[in-house]
């Protein structure tokens, strides 16, 4: 399993995912349950990174009893499935004896609910497409997934009039549909990681039989792959990267932004450059000892 932070860069036009922690599922054991692992790295991102606030994102799969119990500071936006029971907020105490009800009344099937739902118009930028698409908003408890805990449920109307296309439910209340929309979108940048790694990085050439291929050579690849990428938004950028490279090839006619191909490929450019470099800068240079050569042998000619 991956855990990536998703980053906007200033010169990309679409979210980055920077994979920073890896989980081993393993049979038999707790490890087996991938949101078991989902849990445990955002409690690890919650501990290395104090005082902030971590949204985390997953498909359907992820979501169960292990989320009832989640920290204040990890919200969880994930998928609805179309059979998930949903209840009311739970009524306000009545005084009397005996123990308050921790749910409402039975809410109808999500089909049901979006028939008498009040869709508006929102702006979204998904996929580096900007949209305007239908939505609402309500909020409810998913007592199966996340307890006591109030959710937020957005239904999302992409073609026309229907039912719904998407359902998705987020412990983020304050987070406007819009918000919550865009954030399930840019999940998908960690499948580009992934596939960036396997074709770039060399993760795919990783053939061990051994168990260290899993748990050391596909780690240490895609930490060197969130370092190169680092380096290039922190030290490495130059605005007319895109101009050189559509210099050197100019059937790339869209090309408007780097890739991460551009990202390793000016990476392994400065550590060449760097590895041959003259262990004493004051000494003059190959190329300087020829040009002065040839000034001293002109005028003897």
């Amino acid at each position: 399993m991956i855990a990536g932070i998703v980053v906007s860069l200033p010169f990309c036009s679409r979210p980055v995912c920077l994979p920073v922690l890896f989980r081993l599922v393993v049979k038999g054991t707790n490890s087996r349950s991938r949101l078991w692992l989902a849990r445990r790295m955002a409690e690890a991102l919650t501990g290395a990174l104090p005082g902030r606030v971590i949204h985390v994102t997953g498909d359907a799969a992820y979501a169960g009893k292990e989320l009832r119990t989640l920290p204040e500071t990890v919200t969880w936006t994930t998928r609805l499935r179309k059979d998930a029971a949903l209840h009311q907020l739970p009524p306000p105490r009545t005084g009397r004896r005996g123990r308050p009800r921790v749910k409402g009344a039975r809410l109808p099937a999500l089909a049901a609910l979006a028939g008498t739902a009040a869709f508006t118009p929102v702006t979204v930028t998904r996929y580096r497409k900007t949209a305007t698409i239908s939505a609402a908003a309500f909020t409810c408890l998913w007592h199966t997934a996340f307890g006591s805990r109030t959710v937020q449920v957005v239904l999302v109307r992409d073609r026309g009039r229907g039912s719904y296309d998407v359902a998705l439910v987020t412990t983020d209340l304050d987070a406007a549909p819009a918000q919550v929309i865009e954030r399930y979108a840019a999940r998908w940048s960690i499948e580009v990681a992934i596939e960036d790694a396997k074709q770039i990085f060399g993760a795919g050439q990783a053939r061990s039989r051994a168990a260290c291929a899993v748990r050391a050579t596909i780690p240490f690849t895609l930490i060197c792959q969130t370092l190169a990428i680092t380096w290039y938004a922190t030290a490495g950028h130059n605005p007319a990267d895109v101009d050189e490279h559509r210099a050197r090839a100019p059937w790339y006619t869209t090309k408007a932004e780097p890739s991460t191909a551009d990202m390793i490929a000016k990476l392994r450019r400065v550590l060449i450059a760097a590895k041959y470099r003259p262990p004493h800068p004051d000494q003059p240079t190959p190329a300087e000892i020829s040009a002065i050569r040839l000034a001293w042998e002109t005028p003897a000619a």
